[in-house]
């Protein structure tokens, strides 16, 4: 067995590396189709004219002014989640790799709260919470899984086997890494997919440990545009 500590969690982690992306950012950018070279004049000076026009850009999705930003997230969570994630082609990735490092001994497993049980045809069904004995068979079949994955894994390395071949032993729920990068309107459009919200336009169904992420990551967003993310929930969180 592997001398690595084989540690399972059951959350994912989002930090906010660094950002350009404010309100205001928005409205210089829509006002230069009637300003020009003064759209930046007067910006902030009467709160309620941008609250509206922000308002006016959502609703009517005029979408162009809000990509005037950027956002970078730190994210760490299962690879099955970042599988899902890359399906999004609005944005900027970089992945830790397993070609060129050791791949840690870090396992998902669903917290007790995780509900297991799909009921319902492909389109119209929803999830209920499982018995405690589906989730002591789910959590002991995880462990049990990556437990004797990653002591390959590591015989393999230790055998001399390049990375990038005894990697292919391990699990989608090993967890990775990744920097992400997206403006305003891009992460709108991932949160009206990735989150099942009261009010949305278009009801969703995401996976849950996609929309574990997707609510860390609205958690930052509310934060740096918050004019923006209100006029995201009033259109119903249909991205503009």
């Amino acid at each position: 067995m592997s001398e690595h500590e084989i540690i399972f969690r059951d959350d994912v982690t989002v930090e906010l590396i660094k950002s350009s992306a404010s309100d205001n950012d928005v409205v210089w950018a829509a006002r230069v189709s009637t300003a020009g070279e003064n759209s930046k004049d007067a910006v902030g000076e009467d709160a309620s004219r941008d609250v509206g026009l922000i308002n006016y850009l959502a609703r009517e999705r005029h979408g162009s002014p809000f990509e005037h930003t950027s956002m970078t997230f730190f994210i760490s969570a299962p690879i099955f989640v970042f599988r899902e994630f890359m399906r999004h082609r609005i944005a900027s990735y970089n992945e830790e790799s397993g070609r060129y490092r050791e791949l840690s001994p870090v396992f998902y497993i669903p917290s007790k709260e995780r509900k297991l049980v799909q009921i319902g045809k492909t389109g119209a069904y929803e999830f209920i919470d499982g018995t405690p004995e589906q989730y002591e068979i789910s959590v002991k079949a995880i462990k049990e899984s990556c437990l004797v994955a990653y002591e390959n894994y590591q015989k393999m390395l230790d055998a001399g086997v390049a990375r990038e071949v005894a990697r292919v032993v391990l699990p989608v729920t090993l967890f990775s890494s990744m920097y992400v990068t997206m403006n305003a309107r891009a992460l709108m459009n991932f949160l009206s997919l990735r989150t099942a919200r009261e009010g949305s336009h278009f009801p969703s169904y995401p996976q849950r440990e996609i929309e574990m992420v997707a609510e860390k990551m609205e958690e930052h967003f509310a934060q740096l545009m918050p004019i923006t993310y209100g006029a995201f929930q009033k259109s119903g969180r249909i991205a503009p």
